[in-house]
């Protein structure tokens, strides 16, 4: 079977070991960018590191030697080039190649895959590792394409601009907008900040590991300790969603958390305390976890500005005071198309529907991956998966395929799909144990416009692998392929030969 993987980032380089541990070689893995990475390609800007511990942002099968609590953007691209090299994976690799559309067959059970240069080819299989978080959103800003200064949005950082003893408009103040602001804060002339919602912000502790600590973290025995202490600590916050429930415990002790931290850094800044208290309760919107971000605000080079951007001048940003605030650059941290998935990739299933007609606005899938419909079409990281432990989902995830892939060749299957009542169970009930969660009632980047949230994951990550585990086979429906009209002469030739043999056997002229 050939294997079409769309994305070099974590889920499809991840895809790709699987594969080749599995016994599955024929594969390409289609990345649009010059080079591996993914998300930590592309997003360059200063001050890029994850927000997981290293520990868990680390493939259980490939250890590293991480030099940070958190890894920053670069190191984790070299963790990548090391899974390429180890498992060998540079030649099923075609970098600068984007896929614009994967197109089913049924006559052949396969789908053709078309390049963003008009190149096609023919795969069995076709994998979905782009992820939600890879296209980014710009508002549709009066007066944006008159702005005469750098433009441009955190995920496509232009680092050729310098932007030293320049004014500096940072638009957002999302985990990215957090990241960036401190690092240009240093260099900057003046630094304004608009800010239309605050956000929850919880210091998470990052710091470069010790030369010592470096030396004990490279025995694997402290390695797994360490990632075991972590991954449980992000599952003791996660499971049940408890954590993302107004009035419970954790939740309340978490709120209590980021209040006094506001209380600690502004203690003699109360109007800045006052604008950066978020109105709805905690969990509603992504929790910012940053060490630097609140610091950076007493600084006398930056302003935040607690209001929405309405406009822009050929050099000024309008807020929605209509005060005008000039300056020489913008840098846009405004999120991505969280609940448009598979943005710029048109898949056509069953009878030539396309995927985002199937959705109308409210994509779903079962365990995130599978959708009626579409045979042998699956999606990493794809509706309500975010959330978890995202590599070990991601491995999950990855396991799921390739467990499909041999589900196909022990029954000499030519497609398989999920059940239509297996995804409308499912659905189901991901929506009803999303019920009662902040995120039904806070502004955020979660819900597609009709209010359904769509990227969430309501569970920990455990309980994901379980039911990766546990939901295969039944679910599943699969198709044998339909025989060649060669195939079938040559079947009824065989037919006729037998059926010759046995008449003449008894005249004693069959030899």
């Amino acid at each position: 079977m050939r294997v079409a993987v769309i994305g070099a980032g974590i889920g499809g380089l991840g895809t790709g070991v699987a594969l080749r541990r599995s016994g599955f070689n024929d594969f390409t893995i289609f990345e649009k960018a010059p080079s591996i990475g993914g998300t930590w390609w592309y997003n360059k800007y200063p001050g890029a590191e994850v927000d997981s511990p290293s520990f868990i942002y680390t493939y259980s099968f490939l250890h590293y030697d991480w030099s940070r609590t958190h890894a920053r953007q670069g190191e984790i691209l070299r963790y990548l080039e090391r899974v390429v090299d180890k498992f060998g994976l540079d030649d099923h690799i075609r970098c600068g190649t984007a896929v614009i559309s994967a197109r089913w067959s049924e006559a052949d059970h396969k789908y053709t895959v078309t390049t963003e240069d008009g190149e096609q080819q023919v795969f069995d299989i076709v994998v979905s590792a782009t992820g939600f978080l890879s296209e980014p959103k710009v508002p549709d800003w009066p007066g944006w394409d008159e702005f005469q200064g750098p433009k441009f949005h955190s995920a496509r950082w232009e680092a050729h601009h310098e932007l030293s003893d320049k004014r500096v408009a940072l638009v957002g103040v999302g985990a990215t907008a957090a990241q960036i602001a401190p690092e240009l804060a240093k260099t900057v002339s003046h630094l304004y900040i608009f800010q239309r919602e605050p956000g929850w912000v919880i210091p998470k502790g990052s710091r470069d590991f010790t030369a010592d600590e470096r030396v004990r973290y490279r025995l694997s025995r402290h390695f797994l300790r360490a990632r075991l202490r972590e991954f449980i600590n992000f599952e003791r916050r996660q499971h049940g969603a408890s954590v993302f429930r107004e009035g419970g415990g954790r939740n309340i002790a978490l709120e209590k958390l980021a209040r006094d931290y506001l209380d600690e850094v502004f203690a003699d800044r109360p109007e800045l305390k006052d604008a950066l208290t978020p109105g709805y309760a905690y969990g509603g919107k992504r929790t910012v976890y940053n060490d630097f971000y609140y610091p950076c605000l007493l600084r006398d080079n930056v302003e935040l500005v607690p209001r929405a951007v309405t406009a822009f001048t050929a050099d000024a940003v309008r807020d929605e005071a209509a005060e005008e605030h000039k300056v020489d650059a913008v840098v846009v941290a405004t999120g991505f198309r969280t609940t448009d998935y598979l943005a710029n990739l048109k898949v056509f299933g069953r009878d030539g529907r396309e995927i985002h007609d199937v959705w109308a606005g409210e994509p779903e899938a079962f365990l995130g991956m599978m959708m009626t419909g579409f045979p042998n079409f699956f999606m990493l990281y794809g509706p309500n998966t975010n959330g978890g432990t995202m590599v070990y989902q991601l491995e999950r995830q990855a396991d799921y395929v390739v467990a499909c892939l041999r589900h196909l060749r022990r029954r000499h299957a030519a497609s398989v799909e999920v059940r239509p009542w297996a995804l409308r169970r499912y659905n189901a009930w991901i929506q009803h144990r999303l019920e009662g969660t902040i995120w039904q009632t806070a502004s955020n980047y979660f819900k597609s416009d009709s209010g359904k949230i769509v990227t969430q994951w309501p569970e920990g990550a455990l309980f994901y692998g379980a039911l990766s585990r546990t939901l295969r086979y039944f679910p599943w429906q699969t198709r044998r392929p339909k025989p060649t009209a060669g195939a079938a002469r040559r079947s009824n030739m065989a037919a006729d030969r037998k059926a010759a043999a046995v008449s003449t056997a008894g005249t004693g002229e069959a030899k």
